[in-house]
């Protein structure tokens, strides 16, 4: 079947280890299943894959892609969740859970093999490429939002780098629950879509906001991390779940946090039963995930270097 794959590692030129072309049929254990894929979309994961981050030279070649809508061997429309062993299905009871590609092969590829429990039936009212867009990042902002942050509707929070998969989902998903968002971004086209997708208002990076926010929705890091703290409301609550930017800031703002008593929360990723609840909050809200484009398989490399130099906004979807 063709795949797009990690057939390399290469900590500073990524991409260098993508390739694309043929690779075996998934290996079914007992209590998996397979998927025919239809869309699956890209994530920074895929990046950090491809520089050795979670994957190891050992178990490559691997086939990336964590996130996936398709057809089982049912034929029904699934969605699938991207984290393998949650909860011992599928795996033996002393594995640790991993995302999807960290050691089993993934969803860039004509089918994919996960555990049954991990398929979960795809709304009707969304498309395949819809689909596709939430069980990582989008799945990642409903997390940090509505677990993380604990936000209730009419509270104020600031998402960092609208454009990013997770910025723009925490975005729109925030402005659909009646929260009141800011954003930010270095690029003055992005904060016009911020606010066209929801947001209150969006500025330059870095800037002071009209008042002080509720809550920090924060994956760029080290470039942004001492803002997110001086933008926090005494007793906030600043969610990361990324550091593009790099994990390390400047400034840690000890002082700050301590005094103000604000809390630090680190997200990853979120449950299959957030991920239910964002599909059913999707399919009876009218809420879409914004795609930026939509790729065949065969052109994923255009999907990984858009997304590896940060030209786009909302998600590259990539179909089979």
């Amino acid at each position: 079947m063709f795949a797009a794959y990690a057939a390399r590692i290469d900590r500073d030129q990524p991409l260098n280890g993508l390739e694309l072309g043929e690779r075996p049929e998934p290996d079914v254990p007992v209590g998996w299943t397979t998927v025919d894929v239809k869309a699956a979309s890209l994530n920074h994961h895929d990046l950090w894959s491809l520089r050795g981050v979670g994957l190891g030279e050992d178990s490559l070649p691997m086939i990336l892609g964590c996130d996936a809508a398709g057809v089982d061997a049912d034929g029904n429309e699934v969605v699938l969740h991207s984290v393998i062993g949650a909860t011992g299905h599928g795996v033996g009871p002393r594995e640790r859970p991993s995302i999807l590609t960290e050691k089993y092969q993934g969803t860039f590829a004509e089918r994919v093999a996960v555990p049954q429990w991990n398929v979960l039936p795809k709304p009707r009212e969304l498309s395949f490429e819809e689909a596709a867009c939430l069980p990582t990042a989008w799945l990642t902002a409903y997390r940090m939002l509505f677990t993380g942050a604990g936000v209730r509707p009419g509270d104020s929070v600031l998402v960092q780098g609208a454009g990013g998969g997770v910025a723009t989902a925490a975005i729109v998903l925030g402005a659909a629950a009646g929260l009141r968002i800011f954003a930010t971004s270095r690029d003055e086209t992005k904060r016009r879509r911020a606010e066209e997708l929801g947001a209150e208002a969006a500025f330059e990076s870095g800037a002071r906001l009209p008042h002080r926010v509720d809550a920090v929705i924060e994956t760029v890091g080290a470039a942004t991390w001492s803002h997110s703290v001086k933008s926090l409301k005494p007793g906030g609550t600043l969610v990361i779940s990324g550091a593009t930017s790099g994990p390390n800031p400047p400034a840690t703002e000890l002082n700050r946090i301590f005094f103000l008593e604000l809390k630090v929360v680190g997200s990853t990723m979120g449950s299959k039963e957030e991920l239910t609840s964002l599909l059913s909050f999707c399919a009876a809200k009218g809420v879409r995930p914004v795609i930026d484009s939509v790729l065949p398989l065969d052109r994923a490399r255009e999907g990984f270097e858009k997304m590896a130099s940060g030209d786009l906004f909302g998600k590259v979807v990539l179909t089979v």
